[in-house]
């Protein structure tokens, strides 16, 4: 899957993901890693992780937001968890 596919389909690589979001990719990794983001089912070869845009961008902006508030990682799962289930 080229980049232009990927794009038109709404999938990002990490690096793209952290870069409109303004984090670091290892913090997209760790937010992968401790559940609070979705990797996309495709993959590209070579194990690239693929993420969904906007669902990914605007979770990795609402948990900014919650940390900013002195949250906890796992209170961060509890309510990003509440949310989905709505």
């Amino acid at each position: 899957m080229c980049k232009r596919e990927r794009m038109r389909a709404g999938l990002l690589k990490i690096s793209e993901v952290a870069r409109e979001a303004g984090v670091q990719k290892t913090t997209v990794r760790y937010y992968t890693e401790m559940g609070l983001l979705k990797v996309s089912t495709k993959m590209l070869p070579g194990g690239y992780r693929l993420y969904d845009r906007g669902e990914t961008v605007e979770s990795i902006r609402r948990i900014k937001s919650i940390h900013e508030e002195n949250r906890t990682l796992g209170d961060i799962r509890q309510l990003l968890e509440a949310v989905a289930l709505r």
